[in-house]
């Protein structure tokens, strides 16, 4: 494992914009999106990691509850790993095997994920139209249970954020598997 050290975006100062392919063979922007939608929530995950997998159906919940408001997830690999599963190949046969209702981008140097100041998968991060990082953290405090009457962080900050209400918890500590960085 190589640790390097990251940018860290903290919760109040802009999100780094981004210029990455995804699944689509269309090159995405994050300055695009935001031009688009009333906030953007950016998810650290990849085809190989099981907490990423536990979140599917609730990330796929989320985008449908909140996109008729102006709301998109956009999911973000910037994984380096030596299984082979992390390739944007592999990404577009994850994303149709598992049905995924929101765009899924390769950054293959690390740098956008190491802007954002990601550290596991999944992590989630909230971005207002102004391309502000209201949010950063956990997607909920239940991974292993779905049902579970828990806290959920992301799908609580994306509705005060609609809501016009300040976010009660801007940020919690990421829970899943630590990202590898590439040297």
């Amino acid at each position: 494992m190589n640790l390097l050290e990251t940018i860290n975006t903290p919760v109040g100062s802009y999100a780094p914009d981004f210029e990455l392919p995804g699944i689509d063979s269309q090159v995405h922007h994050l300055s695009r999106y935001l031009e688009k939608f009333r906030a953007v929530g950016v998810i650290s995950m990849c085809n190989h990691c099981p907490y990423v997998n536990l979140y599917l159906e609730r990330l796929k919940n989320i985008q449908a509850e909140f996109a008729p408001e102006g709301f998109t997830l956009i999911g973000m690999n910037g994984s380096a790993t030596q299984q082979m599963t992390e390739n944007l190949e592999q990404m577009k046969i994850f994303a149709q095997s598992h049905r995924l209702n929101f765009p899924y981008l390769w950054d293959s140097t690390q740098d956008v994920t190491r802007s954002f100041g990601a550290s596991k998968t999944p992590m989630a991060f909230l971005v207002d139209k102004n391309g502000i990082v209201q949010y950063k953290g956990q997607i909920d405090n239940h991974p292993q249970e779905p049902s579970s009457l828990g806290e959920d962080y992301l799908r609580d900050a994306i509705a005060s954020l609609f809501n016009g209400q300040a976010i009660n918890l801007p940020q919690t500590e990421a829970a899943g598997t630590s990202l590898i960085w590439r040297n």
